[in-house]
């Protein structure tokens, strides 16, 4: 009995020498990991002039030489895993800008002491870390930290997902872009729709200023992420039409107070019903067929009590290495554009399934409207940008893009026309 026993055991490990997993297992294992991400690189050619008095002394710089830039707008890492029975993960290190290096060097030049250098402008942050319990298509639990699908820019920000050599200009202006945040997330696909109901803290006042309105209010300057106050989000899409997608998404918190530099409140304190409740609401559609591809996108923000947290923000008495801006931001804030673009190789997919895109595209938006009551008015952000150019496409992950782009300021000011070139990709390196 032992003498069968022993030889059935050498027998089942010969087989698993020879034959260590099964094809299927060995399949199964590998589909359950997935790597990507996605990349950029431009070079832009400004033919205006950058310095901080352009708009207040339009004049003197009616006539600026033009200035050129390298940048890596965004390097990602994507890594996620299936860990079975409804469980899986996702998450995206994101490198803006080339990243940040910081090094301590020693001199010689000065008796060997020690130096903190700032070697290269950038940042490193983790734009998505989470947790999924998935319960069927139409109930999905997701959270960590999330991306907030609130506009066109943050529901489709990749590179491949957009013509421009940088994310479109109008959102990327007036929130935050790519918008993440740590909350929960509760989504599904019902037939033709899909919803998605997010749980997130409320954006932070203190950051609010006049040329990105709300955009840096997601923000923060610490460890943690401030949650005094919590918000809501809801997006919902449909594809019931064949080719085209339509899609509208909505944002709503309260932001002031929603830092750890809070206003001691008291009975005869100006600021002591102040809730500065952030609205937005945004509405897009894209439709793809033939070669062509038109989108747009329409966004409307409200902020209330703007003039308060105007007066707060300006009169913070901070030191000068603060993080906070101390500007005027305004009551409202709108952003809408469009698209269209079609594709020269079509006529010839048959024997060629490379693209190559003609494009046009034109964007309004106005980071900073003030109430009836804000004397101060900065007419400067209130912008019109048309931009044209060619997407190349040798496969479907990679594309190289050429633009030329002007932007209209009011008659006070200078215009600003730019041409970029950029080369991106996006994609999983594992399927």
């Amino acid at each position: 009995m032992r003498t069968k026993l022993i030889a059935s055991v050498l027998l089942i490990g010969v087989v698993m020498v020879l034959n260590p997993l099964r094809a299927q297992d060995t399949i199964s294992k590998k589909n359950r990991l997935t790597i990507g991400g996605y990349g950029e690189a431009v070079y832009t050619r400004n033919f205006y002039s950058d310095n901080m008095y352009r708009y207040s002394h339009a004049e003197s710089y009616k006539d600026a030489k033009s200035h050129g830039r390298l940048d890596l707008p965004h390097v990602v890492i994507n890594l996620g895993y299936d860990f079975g029975k409804g469980w899986s993960m996702g998450s995206e290190i994101e490198f803006e800008h080339g990243g940040s290096e910081v090094a301590v060097e020693i001199e010689a030049e000065e008796t060997g002491e020690f130096e903190h250098e700032i070697e290269r402008g950038g940042e490193v942050a983790l734009e998505q870390f989470w947790i999924q319990k998935s319960f069927g298509k139409g109930f999905n639990i997701r959270m960590g930290h999330l991306v907030v699908p609130v506009g066109q820019t943050n529901k489709a920000h990749m590179p491949t997902e957009f013509f421009t050599c940088y994310r479109p200009e109008g959102e990327f202006n007036i929130m935050p872009c790519t918008w993440h945040e740590t909350g929960i997330s509760l989504w599904g696909k019902l037939g033709s729709w899909r919803y998605e109901a997010m749980v997130i803290p409320a954006l932070n006042s203190n950051m609010f200023n006049n040329a990105n309105w709300v955009k840096n209010g997601s923000a923060s300057a610490y460890e943690f992420r401030v949650a005094n106050h919590l918000a809501g989000v809801l997006r919902i899409d449909n594809y019931s039409v064949k080719n085209l997608h339509l899609g509208v998404s909505g944002y709503i918190g309260n932001c002031f107070n929603n830092d750890i530099v809070t206003n001691e409140f008291t009975e005869t304190s100006p600021y002591k019903d102040v809730k500065g409740t952030v609205v937005i609401g945004t509405a897009e559609f894209d439709y793809k067929a033939d070669g062509l591809v038109l989108r747009s996108n329409f966004d409307y923000g409200f902020l209330s009590e703007a003039n308060l947290i105007s007066s707060w923000n300006k009169n913070q008495n901070h030191q000068s290495f603060s993080p906070y801006p101390r500007s005027q931001v305004g009551e409202k804030a709108i952003a809408y554009g469009g698209e269209a673009a079609y594709d020269l190789f079509r006529p010839m997919r048959s024997i060629n399934d490379q693209k190559l895109y003609v494009f046009g595209r034109y964007d309004y938006y106005d980071s900073y409207i003030p109430s009836a009551l804000t004397l101060t008015d900065y007419q400067w952000t209130d912008r019109h940008v048309m931009t044209f150019g060619l997407n190349y496409y040798p496969t479907d992950q990679i594309v190289v893009k050429a633009e030329y782009s002007k932007r209209f300021l009011k008659e006070q000011y200078n215009d600003e026309p730019s041409f970029s070139i950029g080369v991106a990709y996006s994609g999983f390196f594992n399927r």
